[in-house]
């Protein structure tokens, strides 16, 4: 397993003839072994609950299409078959119910091989699925295999190369290796988690799988906003068979007024979403408001593509002159890319440019102003829209894609200045509430908690006809008719049925109070609760 030309040269040969692949199904391998796994047992059950429910009730192509778990003890049991997961939310608690009903107290003797038979035995019975599979199956025919234990990663890594030398791996992708750290960590919601540093290392982790490695090892946290975090990468695009993004840079040596269509540098990226869209999610109306519509810049951002996005940068914009209420929609992150066509060496000089592109415009505080070109070419007839999109660096080796306003969307704004003398008793007022609300240095979303989960959880729990009668259209009914006027004794009464109450509109915190005018509450923290 050291050799990286062999496993990458044999995997890129077997994936070039599946056109189609996209997600990998997954194999998840869960040591549970006392006494660790009574600190370990609630925390992963609850991380994995999270993330499925979000797999089984986002809209769109499934990110996670076949999953199978195996657990390890004395010897290694298959707890849940392949099974494809956007319909199998029952199924998927049935079985974190059977990995929670697990001894978390007593004496197993964990042996070497377990580990390895489970791996051994998950890949066996993919071959056997893949291969009883309709021809027009969209399953990815290739499988990721992610084991989670509480020993010493580095020995479990020893193990599994030593027990794979003469396994036929052709059909591997990634094969991970997951250490649950044993330290006694509080709670996730007492946790302090810097997520920028967590997506900075996920990062770094997935350059070193971009450079060859082929078991990668990680090293997570004993808390719940670790482990979700990190299966949550699941939900990501991890399709390499095309890069995603072209950004189209001028020439070097080439004057910017005089810059040919054709003299440019191209630098090519994959996308990364930085957050899901709630759009994707039932019920998103009561999520947030939806700014990713109607003119999301990448909508398949999240699945393939028949081929690459192109952006052209056309200006460098300084970064203090770009007001943020002109940009909108979902951000998306910019990476070099992972294409596993391209070649090696491709590969890392498209690396080495992405990042001295991040260099230097995080040097010159710029950002760059691009201009998105039509996939293919259009009649000459056709008029076609132009999008445009801020492209801004940061210091993690990544850009951030946000869409910016053109003068066709752009509303008239125009608000005076803000006026350096006060009522010193409307001032006073507003300090002294300000003074009351808890000061944070830096936003953490992580510790923020929207109750989707239960909701999603509460959503894939009702049974399937209640699931569909809530999301069909309410009928309109009929106006009430008046009785007849017959005599009683030739007259049926019928009486109409009545119509039914529109729902009372959800009140928010920022609410128009009339058109003019606008209403503002602060509170805190305490006062949400309460």
């Amino acid at each position: 397993m050291n050799s990286r030309n062999t496993f990458s040269e044999v995997r890129r040969g077997y994936l070039a003839g599946k056109p189609n692949s996209w997600q990998p199904s997954r194999i998840l391998v869960v040591e549970a072994v006392p006494p660790f796994w009574a600190n370990t047992c609630s925390k992963l059950c609850e991380a994995l609950e999270n993330v499925f429910c979000l797999a089984c009730s986002l809209a769109g192509p499934c990110r996670i299409p076949l999953l199978s778990l195996y657990v390890v003890q004395n010897q290694h049991e298959c707890l849940l078959p392949f099974v494809q997961v956007k319909e199998s939310f029952t199924r998927l608690q049935t079985c974190l119910s059977e990995l929670r009903s697990l001894p978390r107290e007593g004496s197993f003797r964990l042996k070497g091989e377990g580990m390895m038979q489970a791996v051994q035995d998950g890949l066996q019975q993919f071959k056997q699925y893949t291969r009883h599979a309709t021809a027009g199956s969209s399953v990815n025919s290739s499988v990721e295999i992610t084991v989670v234990t509480s020993q010493a990663g580095a020995e479990i890594v020893k193990q599994l190369e030593a027990g794979l030398k003469d396994i036929d791996l052709v059909c591997l992708r990634r094969l991970q290796v997951v250490e649950i750290s044993r330290g006694d960590i509080p709670e996730a919601v007492d946790v302090d988690v810097e997520w920028s540093a967590q997506a900075a290392d996920e990062a770094s982790s997935n350059d070193s799988s971009i450079l060859g490695m082929d078991i990668d090892l990680q090293t997570l946290e004993n808390d719940v906003v670790s482990l979700e975090t990190f299966f949550k990468t699941w939900l990501h695009d991890h399709g390499t068979d095309c890069e995603q993004l072209h950004l189209l840079l001028p020439a070097a040596g080439t004057a910017h007024h005089a810059a040919p269509r054709t003299s440019l540098a191209c630098v090519k990226c994959d996308i990364h979403e930085r957050i899901l869209s709630p759009a994707l999610l039932p019920q998103a109306a009561n999520v947030t408001v939806r700014t990713d519509d109607p003119s999301t810049p990448l909508q398949l951002a999240a699945g393939p593509s028949a081929s690459p996005y192109r952006l052209r940068a056309i200006k460098a914009l300084k970064r203090e002159g770009v007001c943020e209420s002109v940009l909108y929609g979902l951000p998306f992150i910019i990476k070099p890319t992972s294409c596993w066509q391209l070649d090696w060496d491709e590969l890392e000089m498209n690396q080495h440019h992405f990042h001295a592109l991040c260099h230097s415009l995080l040097k010159r505080d710029w950002m760059l102003l691009a201009k998105r070109e039509p996939q293919s070419a259009s009649p000459s007839w056709s008029i076609v829209a132009t999008s445009y999109y801020a492209i801004i660096p940061s210091d993690s080796s990544t850009l951030l894609l946000r869409a910016i306003a053109v003068r066709e969307l752009l509303l008239p704004c125009a608000f005076p200045a803000l006026s350096a003398e006060l009522p010193e008793a409307a001032l006073s007022t507003i300090e002294s509430a300000l003074s009351s609300l808890e000061l944070e240095p830096m936003y953490n979303p992580l510790r923020m908690r929207s109750n989707l989960y239960k909701q999603l959880r509460g959503e894939l729990s009702r049974p399937l006809h209640r699931q569909l009668a809530q999301h069909r259209p309410r009928e309109r009914h009929p106006p009430r008719q008046p009785l007849s006027r017959q005599p009683p004794s030739k007259a049926r009464a019928t009486v109409a049925p009545l119509p039914m109450a529109a729902p009372a509109p959800k009140v928010l915190r920022t609410s128009m109070a009339r058109k003019d005018t606008c209403e503002l509450s602060l509170f805190s923290d305490e006062d949400d609760q309460a």
